[in-house]
């Protein structure tokens, strides 16, 4: 059905459970399960958009523990060629501070056991060496001044915070944001074919810049909560005018390779 397509997707993170007026919601399984919550398909700025919140609705899912190979499955299935994806990280460097608003340009896996790929048999190796897709990430910070663009996101594998020591080595890398859902939604995104760009707010500062203080899980929520509507704003925008995908890397690397698995 027509009204059950989309080009864009947003994947709403702590906090972030609505985002489109009079949306359909269109409940779907895929062959890796039920995604997160029935996908919500809506128009903004004329671009049909899906949405799906990350952790589910009432935020039933933890990290570890979300389906993310069934949520970008059902999005490619709806016809979905970009995603956006807020999410909550921590400060690790001096250059962020609690309240910014950045789009990295690189990740780090930290985490385990999580399945991070559709390929189960035969030789695919999606190209990974940029995780996000540059046009999508510029089209986002171009909507807002105050968008930082740039530094690395090191995905653990939560529920739990950092510890200071390993927050300190984490920062010592060189790497400014601290996560626990950027991976494997970037790479699943990656081997469906999809421009994925990770919209990163920063919550808080993570245990290890200053002696005497660490991060909770309250402070986390309260200040997404208070970001809510300027990330709706800042989302609504770039819908409005985003590139064509048309010609990108992010979905061209498959080109001549047989894909073992099937994307929808």
């Amino acid at each position: 059905m027509a009204d059950s397509r989309a080009e864009v997707a947003v994947i709403g993170g702590s906090g972030f459970y609505e985002f489109l007026d009079d949306a359909t919601h269109v409940p779907l399984t895929t062959p890796y399960g039920d995604p997160s919550a029935p996908v919500a398909i809506g128009t903004v700025g004329g671009t049909r958009v899906a949405f799906v919140p990350r952790h589910g609705e009432h935020h039933a899912y933890p990290p570890h523990l979300i389906n993310y190979r069934a949520n970008l499955w059902a999005l490619r299935s709806l016809g979905v060629r970009q995603v956006l994806a807020p999410c909550a990280v921590g400060g690790l460097l001096p250059s962020v501070s609690p309240g910014d608003i950045v789009v990295p340009d690189q990740l780090v896996d930290r985490t385990s056991g999580r399945v991070q790929t559709y390929v189960e048999r035969g030789a695919v190796h999606a190209p990974f060496a940029d995780p996000y897709c540059e046009r999508l990430s510029n089209a986002v910070a171009g909507v807002d001044p105050d968008v930082k663009q740039g530094g690395a996101m090191v995905v653990i594998e939560g529920p739990r915070f950092s510890s200071r020591a390993e927050s300190l080595s984490y920062a010592a890398q060189g790497w400014s944001l601290v996560n626990m859902t950027g991976h494997p939604e970037a790479v699943l995104a990656r081997e469906l074919l999809m421009c994925y760009s990770a919209i990163a707010l920063v919550t808080d500062m993570d245990a290890g810049i200053e002696a005497g203080e660490g991060v909770g899980q309250a402070e986390v929520f309260a200040m997404f909560a208070a970001n809510i509507a300027r990330l709706k704003q800042i989302l609504t925008r770039v819908l409005g005018d985003l590139p064509s995908p048309d010609g990108c890397a992010c979905s061209s690397w498959a080109e001549g390779i047989d894909l073992t698995y099937e994307v929808p």
